[in-house]
């Protein structure tokens, strides 16, 4: 064994080295522990911060852009004179989109006016024959009373044998006669009357023949009127190539399509629906704030807010909603409409009905609020 200097060996130094080695190597396993501890620790307060304050945001990616729409047509039958409109064209409240030919209802208003005023020429001739009717009843009244003091007289005369028997029943013919003449006069009064509304000088807008005449009048103008269909919104014209002039337009009422008809998609009454799951559902109210996304503007958010919560699933809509009875029954979580009204800001992409969009809702729900009240 060498001696170093100082009277140390390399014994020594192989000695210390390993002490100094093995105290590192203890300070080492000791920090990795209380890293360890300390690092699930952290972990646990992080996770539990988490769990504290989520809750928080809900949503769904089943969402879609929707807007008012409606294929308009109208509710009288003619062929389609003019097409106004072009494919996507923006159109204002009250504008044009198509005209059918007006003649045959510019016909009927004419055949309809001309009732209307020929009801009021009979009202007025009614008038007239019950004037006239009255006037010779008052005439066959005196008639009548000249008959029985002619008839009176034979009779005196007969029961003094002054003249003959013949005689007097032909004064007491034309007595009765000239009653019974009175008494169909005054029948004919009565009838005539009664077709005025018991009323001689009835005006003829009160009769019932004006106001029937009045009535076809006001639905042969109406069905004039929409021979011109117009925009009901404002929108965005769709579906224009179906209608060509020449094209025979059936009245809505009595078809059971639309296709003679324009399509029309509002610009301004525009919302989105999200079907949300009903499990998601717990803390959303109306009025909750929304942050939406679509997927054809990556980037842009727009905001908004929950304007209506459903009362019923979608499959309560449906045609042939579920309702398995048997034992091999499996739970589902149902979907639930939620419209969502968007605040659009001038610059905002335009929105199509249709987009794929998805929403974030903050319910401003917080656990541990709850859990401090109790809750």
């Amino acid at each position: 064994m060498s001696v170093l200097p100082g009277h140390l060996t390399s014994s020594h130094y192989e000695s210390a080295a390993r002490g100094w080695i093995g105290e590192l190597w203890d300070d080492k396993a000791r920090l990795r522990r209380v890293a360890m501890i300390f690092g699930v620790a952290a972990v646990a307060i992080v996770a539990l911060a988490l769990w504290l304050t989520g809750g928080r945001y809900t949503g769904t990616d089943d969402a879609y852009v929707q807007a008012a729409k409606l294929m308009v047509t109208t509710d009288v039958s003619g062929l389609v004179k003019t097409v106004d409109v072009v494919e996507g064209q923006h159109v204002k409240k009250g504008q044009v989109l198509f005209t059918l030919d007006p003649r045959p209802f510019q016909i009927a208003v004419d055949n309809a006016k001309a009732e209307l005023a020929q009801s009021v020429l009979d009202v007025q001739s009614t008038e007239a024959a019950y004037r006239s009717t009255v006037a010779q009843a008052n005439a066959q009244s005196a008639q009548v009373r000249l008959a029985q003091l002619t008839y009176n007289r034979y009779a005196a005369l007969a029961r003094q044998n002054a003249i003959s028997a013949t005689q007097v029943d032909q004064t007491r013919g034309a007595f009765e006669t000239s009653q019974a003449t009175l008494i169909s006069l005054q029948q004919n009064a009565q009838t005539t009357l009664a077709k005025l509304n018991g009323n001689p000088n009835l005006p003829p807008e009160q009769s019932p023949e004006y106001q029937k005449a009045k009535s076809a009048l006001d639905e042969a103008q109406r069905q004039l009127d929409h021979a011109v269909v117009r925009a009901p919104f404002e929108g965005d014209v769709g579906e224009v190539d179906s209608l060509q002039p020449g094209t025979l337009v059936i009245s809505a009422l009595s078809a059971f399509t639309t296709t003679s008809a324009v399509g029309l998609v509002s610009t301004s009454n525009v919302w989105v629906s999200a079907n949300m799951k009903e499990t998601d559902l717990t803390h959303v109210t109306n009025g909750d704030p929304v942050s939406v996304t679509i997927d054809t503007y990556p980037g842009h958010t727009w905001l908004g807010h929950i304007d209506a919560v459903s009362r019923a699933s979608d499959s309560v809509f449906s045609a042939l909603p579920s309702e398995n009875a048997s034992s091999n029954w499996v739970k589902v979580v149902q979907r639930i409409p939620v419209r969502i009204v968007l605040d659009v800001r001038p610059g905002d992409p335009p929105l199509r009905a249709g987009m794929s969009a998805v929403v974030t809702i903050d319910t401003h729900h917080r656990r541990w609020y709850r859990l401090l009240n109790g809750n």
